[in-house]
């Protein structure tokens, strides 16, 4: 072999023994498969959310599995259960990082339970994928290994107050909000907008996320003449206020909640007509005039003998961006191709009629903006066109 030609050879099997070692280096890859891990809810107070969007995200991995996977590689998602609890939160992160070795997170549910985990989990350089919750610290501060597609709660309720005061005309400004971090996230979007508007918050009145009685709450906000009402809410303790204060005869107030309170079961429960949430995309509904979430819902329905709810839209869009990311990543996958397939996307549109997502180097939030919807005839509505503030 003349010496051009064995250089020539040694440089291609150093390539190949340097791209061979990426990949066993690289936790969670190997040739025939990408691990993927989520702490999720399917015992606690979010375990609805919890189980749909799992469901979901399993649905469109199975659906990228059957057409051969990606680079030849099967998708596998190990989930484990906290409970919407901290401490199961934690134990379950050590598993999947310390047992399982998973290549990343995704769908990972609840900001505290993000939060608790991050530190462990981006020391052994794990990305965390479109988790389920809105919150800033899901992006901010910039870490590469940080991953949403959508609008968070400080962008949403922003965007909501700002029109309900400069279109509505409401001046009384009032927050109702779960002692947690979410609903201190909450908080920190209408004290921004108010800031951006120069109005004052009139009252705030907090709670656990258990509670089952707000008489105590409603009655402070109605005696601060309260027109406008923040609610740093979920399920049960935005429906249960809610349908109360409507009871009572408390009409002259309106009711605005996040993406977390824009969901099938609180459009549904009885009473519940008036109420606004900030919505990200259309919501599950059979009769759907987007053939695409009519289509969804009869594919969801079919597997899991079960309705989806709003869940299942982050689930699936969070499971279908991850995809075309290992798609954009390349055969040699590590965890720097990932992020640069991910950085990659652009002009993302979902099947839900979602706003368009855009990733980029310096840019790890794809959306910022939200729509306006209200509760009518036990349906959620839009009102208006994506908002800004």
């Amino acid at each position: 072999m003349k010496q051009s030609s064995r250089v020539v050879a040694l440089a291609a099997a150093l390539t190949m023994a340097v791209a061979a070692g990426a990949r066993a280096q690289t936790h969670g890859v190997t040739d025939s498969e990408v691990v993927l891990g989520s702490h999720s809810d399917f015992s606690g107070v979010a375990a609805t959310y919890g189980i749909s969007t799992i469901n979901s995200a399993k649905m469109r991995f199975e659906e990228a599995n059957a057409a051969g996977g990606v680079h030849g590689r099967k998708i596998k998602l190990i989930v484990e259960d906290a409970g919407y609890q901290v401490p199961k939160a934690v134990q379950a992160c050590n598993k999947l990082i310390n047992r399982d070795k998973v290549f990343a997170f995704i769908a990972a549910i609840g900001t505290p339970m993000n939060n608790a985990c991050f530190k462990e989990q981006f020391a052994a350089n794990i990305p965390s994928l479109f988790p389920i919750t809105s919150a800033r610290s899901m992006y901010e501060p910039f870490n590469r290994l940080k991953f949403q597609a959508g609008a968070s709660y400080v962008d949403q309720v922003r965007a909501g107050i700002n029109y309900m005061v400069t279109k509505k005309g409401k001046k009384n400004l009032c927050i109702m909000y779960q002692d947690t971090d979410f609903g201190k996230e909450v908080v920190e979007g209408v004290e921004e907008q108010a800031k951006a508007l120069n109005i004052k918050i009139v009252e705030r009145a907090s709670h656990k996320p258990t509670d089952q009685d707000f008489t105590a709450s409603l009655t402070k906000l109605k005696a601060a003449g309260c027109d406008l009402i923040v609610m740093g809410t979920i399920v049960k303790d935005t429906i249960i206020p809610y349908t109360t204060a409507r009871k009572e005869g408390w009409n002259d107030v309106t009711f605005l909640g996040s993406t977390a309170t824009y969901d099938l079961v609180v459009g549904a429960a009885p009473g519940m007509d008036g109420f606004y949430g900030m919505g990200l995309a259309e919501l599950p509904y059979a009769d759907s005039k987007l053939a695409s979430v009519a289509d969804f819902v009869k594919r969801y329905k079919a597997k899991y003998n079960i309705d989806p709810n709003a869940g299942a839209i982050y689930g699936y869009d969070g499971a279908d961006l991850t995809v075309k990311a290992l798609e954009n990543a390349g055969k040699n996958l590590t965890v720097d191709s990932l992020i640069t397939g991910m950085e990659a996307i652009k002009g993302y549109h979902d099947i839900f009629g979602g706003p368009e997502v855009n990733f980029g180097p310096k840019t790890h939030q794809g959306a910022s903006s939200s729509f306006l919807a209200e509760v009518k005839g036990g349906r959620w509505t839009r009102v208006t066109e994506p908002l800004g503030f």
